[in-house]
């Protein structure tokens, strides 16, 4: 359900990108370090986008990998230990049982 909503929330981010990158479609000037150009708005907004985009993913996929990583080292340090039953474990507090006997006997 949760992929869902978000993959609904991106199609609706992206339509409302798209209407406003279509409506600003004058050029504007662009400024390097170098020099300047012309550039149409529309080109300005969905390369901002798609740089933003591409940052925000590159970053989660560092975070994916050291999250990776840290259950890699985590499995290969902690032993696994196999769970025991209940019928093969005695409690740690408990006394062996004494034979029973028959103590009527005994008194004759």
């Amino acid at each position: 359900m949760r992929g869902q909503s978000a993959f609904i929330i991106g199609i609706i981010a992206a339509i409302i990108i798209a209407i406003f990158a279509v409506i600003n479609v004058d050029p504007v000037p662009v400024n390097y370090m170098f020099g300047t150009s012309e550039w149409p708005l529309i080109l300005v907004i969905l390369g901002s986008v798609f740089l933003g985009a591409a940052v925000a993913g590159a970053m989660g996929m560092v975070r994916i990998l050291k999250l990776q990583s840290e259950v890699k080292r985590l499995k290969t340090t902690t032993p696994v230990t196999k769970k025991e039953t209940p019928s093969t474990t005695t409690p740690p507090n408990s006394k062996p049982k004494a034979p029973v006997t028959d103590s009527t006997n005994e008194l004759k």
